[in-house]
């Protein structure tokens, strides 16, 4: 090593000395520890994404087989449409980027999907009486 690296590296250490930059982790107190709803912004479009999720994951694994799409490979891009139904349930459509080897040149595909999602309902005012279930009703390779 030459002198010159020496002499920087010697410096690099006396400035992280003297700036005090090296970590030091205290305990935090009780009273310090912030609740999750405090630290976070939600979006509405996070708490339908959360929703449907699970499904959307299950539907596709089963399209990829489990290789290329299992776990978290898969990504969602945006939703592109919101359809409130007469049997008071929701059918959201929305793009996903699904990775892989044998998905062309730019290395994942756009598949589109539309969810049905039926909040839980027993009201004979509006008429309704089932209960909360997400569905995937369509799921289209592009």
């Amino acid at each position: 090593m030459s002198i010159l690296k020496k002499v920087i590296v010697f410096f690099a250490i006396l400035l992280m000395f003297a700036t005090g930059n090296l970590v030091y982790a205290k305990p935090l107190e009780p009273n310090e520890i912030k609740p999750y709803a405090e630290d976070w912004y939600v979006t509405p479009e996070d708490i339908i994404l959360d929703i449907i999720f699970p499904a959307i994951d299950k539907r596709v694994i089963k399209e990829y087989g489990g290789k290329e799409a299992s776990g978290f490979g898969w990504q969602q891009q945006r939703i592109v449409n919101i359809v409130y139904n007469n049997n008071h349930s929701y059918d959201i459509s929305l793009k996903i980027q699904v990775p892989g080897q044998n998905n062309g040149p730019i290395g994942y595909r756009e598949d589109l999907v539309k969810v049905r999602v039926s909040p839980s309902c027993d009201s004979p005012k509006i008429g309704c009486s089932h209960g909360f279930s997400v569905e995937v009703l369509d799921y289209e390779h592009k």
